[in-house]
């Protein structure tokens, strides 16, 4: 193309009106395209000609492992101490229990554990034990054979430990209109309050 006689910056080329411009890249953006493109050589050699580095998707994984190895570890030292386990009775341990029991367990047992299609939590029939450690494991464990899910490896112990307590704050209470005990025919599970 050629340019103007009276502007040397601008070519003859025109549209809409527009005339084009002729002016360098600034020195900055050069350099950094140029660094860019060096390390984009760089990192193709190094992880993908010479596999000298692990790639994104091999990091993850071992991440991943490392976490998973962390997290079975907690519960196993949890597991390990169950039996030593008493209701916690701190009010902010309480309205954390009582809020994780509202998100993920009020829609089987209601919000205020009378039951639904999960069993009332508030009568004195207990289907699975009564005692406090009996509910942490039902939480842990999940009970398959009846729907209820385990939740292990998505609470912590910290927050099934919450859980079971808020759900020991239910016991001996009147919700409204609860429902029946599941097994009417079966002896009463006499409650444990410790």
């Amino acid at each position: 193309m050629n340019q103007d006689p009276e502007d040397p910056l601008l070519l003859d080329h025109e549209a809409d009106g527009i005339r084009e411009l002729d002016n360098n890249l600034p020195r900055w953006w050069v350099w950094l395209f140029v660094l860019c493109t060096v390390f984009a050589v760089g990192y193709l050699v190094h992880y993908h000609v010479l596999k000298a580095g692990p790639l994104q998707a091999a990091e993850y994984q071992a991440e991943a492992a490392r976490g998973d190895a962390l997290k079975s570890a907690a519960l196993a030292r949890f597991e390990s101490d169950l039996s030593s386990l008493k209701p916690l009775t701190e009010p902010g341990v309480l309205q954390q229990g009582r809020q994780a029991f509202v998100n993920l367990c009020a829609p089987c047992h209601r919000e205020d554990g009378g039951g639904l299609v999960g069993p009332n939590l508030c009568d004195e029939v207990w289907i699975h034990g009564s005692n406090y450690v009996d509910t942490v494991k039902v939480i842990l464990n999940g009970v398959t054979e009846k729907g209820m899910l385990s939740w292990r490896g998505v609470l912590k112990p910290a927050e099934i430990q919450a859980v079971a307590s808020h759900i020991h704050t239910l016991r001996g209470s009147n919700p409204p209109d609860p429902k029946p005990p599941e097994d009417p025919s079966r002896p009463a599970v006499p409650m444990d309050f410790e």
